[in-house]
């Protein structure tokens, strides 16, 4: 009987329901509010994630800049983190510069307008000043637009670590979840995200003020290599690894030491240049810990530019995945 009342159904019923499956999994029909879907995630280059997950996610992306020697490049989009590498490498000055007050004015105010709900998940404030010039912006904006459905997070994340916040907020966005949702989503990740990193050559840190001279000097001198996190933001140097065979394994006994629930949640790698370091590393993680998703990514030029070439960094979860 069911199948006779189908077959009986005129060319336009049976578009409609086919329109109506083709909906349901794109804007999660059953069980999900529509008017939730149009939540918008912002993120600045400093999330070091490629344009792949920019166009797969629907996330807009603004570009912090890099000054090589005399001249200005928009990270990622101007020049890439191989060019910076390189030039470094010949010896050339790096310097890293913050997103605009202009470029925030004029994202927050075509939000504001449309009243579209907007989420900027921002790079580390403890690293950038980006954080804080998209607030200030967010103020002003919200003086004409004061119901604008505007939001701004300081992560105190970065690099692929900051990217993996990034791609489970824009996840929860595409299924329809609420700004405030993604908010609450993307502050539990940011929180408890660990950041494991360690750099070929000290001397890069030094000129960027994150160790002292005389360190940089004897841990060249003697081979030290550093291993660094992230506290409330904040690089901060964890411990000192004589040679470079010891490393990478130390690496993993943190993260066995830090993390959990290894299986259920992706985890970041981030590289100043060196895919087979990267790689390398990557295979211990999933040989140590069962783990199913790794994502490789080369370290973008705007943190590669004060960290240097050969910088490895390891990102993931210690408390269980959401």
């Amino acid at each position: 009987m069911i199948l006779h009342h189908f077959l009986v159904l005129n060319d336009n019923a049976l578009t409609i329901i086919l329109e109506i499956f083709k909906l349901k999994d794109k804007y999660k029909i059953l069980g999900m509010k529509v008017s939730n879907l149009n939540v918008k995630i912002l993120t600045d280059s400093a999330c070091d994630l490629t344009q792949q997950y920019f166009d797969k996610y629907s996330i807009e992306m603004v570009p912090l800049t890099v000054h090589l020697e005399d001249n200005e490049y928009r990270d990622s989009i101007d020049i890439s983190p191989k060019e910076v590498y390189d030039a470094m490498r010949e010896g050339a000055t790096t310097k890293t510069s913050q997103v605009s007050l202009q470029t925030f004015e004029e994202i927050f105010t075509r939000y504001a307008k449309a009243k579209e709900p907007l989420v900027y998940l921002a790079f580390s404030s403890e690293l950038s000043g980006t954080y804080q010039t998209a607030q200030m912006m967010l103020q002003t904006v919200k003086e004409k637009y004061p119901d604008a459905p505007l939001y701004v997070v300081d992560t105190k994340c970065a690099s692929i670590g900051f990217g993996l916040v990034v791609l489970r907020a824009a996840q929860l966005a595409q299924e329809g979840a609420t700004a405030e949702e993604i908010i609450e989503m993307a502050t539990y990740h940011a929180k408890h995200m660990e950041h494991i990193f360690t750099v070929d050559n000290l001397e890069y840190l030094y000129r960027g003020g994150r160790v002292s001279r005389t360190t940089a000097f004897v841990g060249s001198l003697l081979n030290i290599k550093p291993i660094l996190h992230v506290e409330e933001g904040k690089l901060v140097p964890l411990e000192r690894i004589r040679g470079s065979k010891r490393l990478l394994q130390r690496m993993v006994d943190i993260m066995e030491e830090r993390g959990t629930d290894f299986s259920n949640q992706t985890i970041g790698i981030s590289h100043g240049d060196d895919l087979a370091t990267a790689e390398k590393l990557a295979a211990m993680i999933k040989e140590t810990f069962n783990v199913k998703d790794v994502v490789i990514e080369m370290v973008g030029s705007v943190i590669g530019a004060h960290s240097g070439p050969g910088t490895i960094a390891l990102f993931f979860l210690n408390k269980p995945y959401k």
